[in-house]
């Protein structure tokens, strides 16, 4: 990597109901390793998840920012890209769920399902019903992440739920590197969404991995956006 490389910075930003230990254990190591200085802000309370992010990237924003996150945290990133082309220095995007209205995509509705649950049963008990049959890795981070978010949880989730993604055609005017990841075996977030993405973009790559993978090595993931980013950087 190049000496200029040390100076980018990237911000990224954690799904639905998820937070900021789990975007930087799958992102920190791998943005390290090429040059990155990786930051991983904690999601704002409740109903503000969405401005709070974008007003923080606006505000960090003094020079061109590589923007990225997981899930939710992606569709952030690529929305503030869009209204920020010229601040965008490019795009590392895992497990996008959907693009424009999210409509019936099962990750909109897991979320609803889930804010539903958490305001009917409370949190412990929410939890238990929500991590029964999961694997393991799974369940411990849902348990942190959704006390972390405390009373907060059932509102950032509805926001999540029902956020616009930038449409197709949003994303094919960002003239912009963009590494996207994809898990071949999540129902949440079909592969075939992140190769849509992929499509739709003018400079686009995107690598392939798996939530088994996922779950034995959190940095998978992040390594196979980083790895997709610095293709299309080429």
């Amino acid at each position: 990597m190049t000496s200029a490389m040390s100076t980018v910075t990237a911000v990224l930003m954690p799904g639905t109901g998820s937070d900021e230990i789990f975007v930087r254990a799958v992102f920190a190591g791998p943005l390290a390793a090429a040059g990155v200085r990786a930051l991983t802000p904690r999601p704002a309370p409740g109903a503000r998840l969405a401005v709070g992010f974008l007003t923080l990237l606006d505000s960090l924003a003094e020079e061109p920012l590589l923007v990225g996150g997981i899930s939710f945290g992606a569709h952030l990133a690529a929305e503030w890209a869009v209204r920020n082309p010229d601040r965008c220095a490019g795009l590392l995007l895992a497990l996008p769920a959907w693009h424009g209205e999210p409509g019936d995509a099962p990750a909109s509705m897991a979320a609803k399902a889930s804010a539903d649950l958490v305001e009917r049963e409370g949190m412990e008990r929410a939890l238990k019903f929500s991590v029964d049959g999961v694997a393991p890795w799974l369940a411990e981070e849902l348990g942190r992440a959704w006390r972390r978010h405390g009373d907060g949880l059932p509102a950032s989730l509805r926001v999540a739920a029902g956020h616009p993604a930038p449409t197709l055609e949003a994303l094919a005017g960002l003239d912009i590197p963009v590494g996207i990841a994809a898990c071949v075996d999540d129902p949440v977030h079909p592969a075939e969404v992140a190769h849509e993405w992929a499509a739709a973009f003018p400079r686009a790559t995107i690598r392939e991995t798996t939530l088994a993978a996922l779950g034995e090595d959190r940095e998978s993931l992040g390594r196979a956006a980083v790895a997709a980013w610095q293709v299309s950087r080429r």
